[in-house]
């Protein structure tokens, strides 16, 4: 891996998509979004997606000029169309949008249908918390799970944010109903490491951490087994519905086609309820818990932290194969 600095990782990847004929004010944004996920450590939904993003757009998958439009609303309840325009900017969009609702009503929630692929689920539930908000967000995705019983892949990995605003470093949980997201595998096998625990089956079945070996089986494992199976279920049913979108069995497995996907974003406003502002009191007292399991236990959250200093002060590391390609663009 090599370090660069994040100013230049991000005036790069504008740089592309001014190029590719986005907007100056979006270009900043997208890029933005792309170049904070390599920097929290999520490569695979940062930098090294980029360039299968770009591919998106001269494929005509994602339109670069399309933005969200409110389609129906009820009360603090709102559907949106985000019209295939490039997913994180309608996620950025609808997040923003939950919280404006739940600074008027307590509560905020779009749901949104029609969009591509979000990125790094983790930056709106970041993008929440860091505006004093809860934040709770999920996707559907294209059938890329198979659900517990079964050899084909037929539910979505799915990915669930959950984010708590805290003073000393929200608390924000970023998970896939697969063990390891496709990204995160794709990852381990470009560094050469194995899984650290089992992360799907091999081609004859057998439960494996060879990140090459689950990839070609297609055969990832979900968490929990039979309950993020479930999970990952209604998630899905919970998506389409509110949003009046697709559900996972109706978008392409094709990774390059993956779009059309519905979304959910939900804001609390904790300030509003919390009348006696004993909530960083109770978050403190939460976190300090945890502590008693000792040092090696974190809070959801706090590593990204760490590696956000860290990389900020010495440099993104970013795998120079995909530096390389991400200048060619």
């Amino acid at each position: 891996m090599i370090r660069i600095p994040f100013d230049e990782v991000h005036r790069v990847l504008t740089g592309v998509l001014l190029a590719l004929g986005f907007e100056p004010a979006r270009a900043q944004l997208s890029a933005r979004l792309f170049a904070e996920s390599t920097r929290d450590g999520v490569h695979s939904h940062g930098i090294n997606r980029f360039p299968r993003f770009v591919q998106q757009i001269r494929d005509r998958v994602v339109d670069i000029h399309a933005s969200p439009e409110l389609v129906a609303t009820c009360g603090a309840v709102e559907r949106w169309n985000g019209r295939r325009g490039p997913g994180n900017l309608n996620a950025h969009s609808s997040m923003q949008r939950a919280i404006a609702l739940c600074r008027e009503n307590g509560i905020g929630c779009v749901a949104l249908a029609n969009t591509s692929h979000w990125m790094r689920g983790g930056s709106y539930g970041w993008q929440a918390a860091e505006a004093g908000v809860i934040g709770i967000c999920w996707t559907n995705t294209q059938p890329n799970l198979p659900p517990w019983g079964a050899t084909k892949p037929l539910v979505g990995n799915n990915p669930l944010v959950i984010a708590v605003p805290r003073a000393a470093g929200p608390v924000v949980l970023d998970i896939a109903m697969s063990q390891f997201s496709f990204g995160a595998v794709e990852s381990y096998r470009l560094r050469g490491e194995q899984l650290p625990v089992d992360g799907g089956f091999d081609t004859g079945g057998v439960l494996t951490r060879d990140p090459a070996a689950i990839e070609a089986s297609g055969r990832m494992i979900p968490i929990g087994y039979w309950k993020g199976s479930g999970l990952a279920l209604i998630l899905d049913l919970v998506a389409a519905l509110l949003s009046g979108g697709s559900a996972t069995h109706q978008i392409p497995t094709d990774p390059i086609l993956e779009t059309g996907l519905s979304q959910v974003f939900l804001a609390l406003d904790l300030p509003s309820i919390d009348k006696n502002g004993i909530a960083e009191e109770v978050s403190r007292r939460v976190v300090e818990s945890l502590r008693a399991g000792g040092q090696t236990v974190r809070y959801p959250g706090e590593q990204t932290l760490r590696l956000r200093r860290e990389n900020l002060e010495l440099g993104i590391p970013v795998d120079p194969r995909i530096w390389q390609k991400v200048q060619t663009l």
